[in-house]
């Protein structure tokens, strides 16, 4: 599965100067978002990820990918609804898709 990229709306609190991006891999799902001098981005395994949960708004959608081991979500806020969903659904799929394969040791 190609990796593919979601940038959240300038138009949202948080966001106009420099988006935040959420990144859905085969592997992996991460959040950078830039600001002046410095970058922050967090990654999580998708095997880690316990839910994916979805706030709708009238325009924008905000979204919290929350780890089975504890520690901080991944939230985003300023994505478009199918944005949103497209993200859960790859996610979702990745997923079945690792509880298909056989562990490899």
């Amino acid at each position: 599965m190609p990796s593919e990229t979601f940038r959240a709306s300038r138009w949202t609190r948080g966001n106009r100067l420099f988006p935040t991006y959420i990144e859905v891999s085969d592997k992996s799902v991460s959040r950078r978002k830039r600001s002046w001098f410095r970058v922050d981005e967090m990654s999580m395994s998708l095997s880690k990820v316990a839910s994916v949960h979805i706030k709708t708004g009238l325009i924008w959608s905000e979204i919290l990918i929350e780890s089975s081991g504890g520690t901080d979500p991944l939230g985003s806020h300023g994505h478009k609804k199918a944005d949103a969903l497209r993200i859960k659904e790859l996610i979702e799929n990745a997923q079945a898709e690792l509880a298909r394969k056989p562990q490899e040791f």
